[in-house]
């Protein structure tokens, strides 16, 4: 059962839009802040620490990408689930969402009770990943994967990742030598009804490619990945 104790953080420049979503997610019994833009949200969210934030794209003083990319970067702040909620449907946008670790990117108009769908599918999927593999070490070679502090270990270096890069991370470590279409890895890494483009996929893998090298998720082309050291 999803512990509707946990806190979510609204930040929106309408102040009709907050009003209208925390009165809903209120009633779901939810804990609720709210913010106007994007400076305030940064300043709010580490006072309230909360479990999610519900953030808008365009807002004054400071934007929702820039206000989310700060906000992913603090320690205690990380692994908290960012959902954007916009009127920008531009991929350029979306793809920058998902760039800084957003778990999800809906566009406006959206009813209260979709969206209230939207937001359990991510604590509830999450939720239950953290309790099948919270104790799971993975090891491939020279990489280890450490599930309990989201941690990197390659070659005597070590170093975390953002939430959402590590459980596509944790995917592939636990799939080994299988080639995974960009379809079959958001329904596994993201989930069912979280809708977000095939693109984001190669934006996270790039990442993650950046940080481990390029020696263990390998291009199929015309199909799509497979996770095995190729060297």
């Amino acid at each position: 059962m999803l512990d509707v104790s946990l806190k979510i953080l609204l930040v929106d420049d309408d102040p009709d839009i907050l009003e209208l979503l925390e009165y809903n997610l209120v009633r779901e019994g939810f804990q609720i802040k709210t913010a106007e833009n994007g400076q305030i949200a940064i300043k709010v969210a580490e006072e309230f620490l909360p479990d999610m934030i519900l953030m808008d794209v365009m807002m004054p003083e400071m934007d929702g990408i820039e206000a989310g990319r700060i906000i992913k970067q603090m320690k205690n702040l990380k692994n908290t689930y960012l959902i954007y909620l916009t009127a920008r449907t531009e991929e350029f946008s979306e793809i920058a969402a998902f760039e800084i670790g957003a778990d999800d990117y809906i566009t406006k108009p959206v009813k209260p009770r979709a969206l209230i769908s939207r937001i359990k599918a991510v604590f509830q999927r999450n939720s239950t990943i953290l309790k099948t593999q919270e104790n799971e070490n993975l090891v491939m070679e020279d990489l280890i994967v450490n599930r309990q502090n989201y941690s990197i270990a390659i070659k005597d270096t070590n170093f975390t990742m953002p939430k959402k890069e590590f459980d596509l991370l944790f995917f592939f470590v636990s799939n080994p030598n299988k080639v995974y279409t960009r379809d079959e890895i958001l329904i596994n890494v993201w989930g069912r009804g979280i809708h977000v483009t095939k693109r984001t996929v190669d934006v996270h893998i790039r990442k993650i490619r950046e940080k481990i090298g390029d020696d263990y998720i390998r291009t199929i082309k015309g199909v799509g990945y497979l996770f095995s050291k190729t060297k």
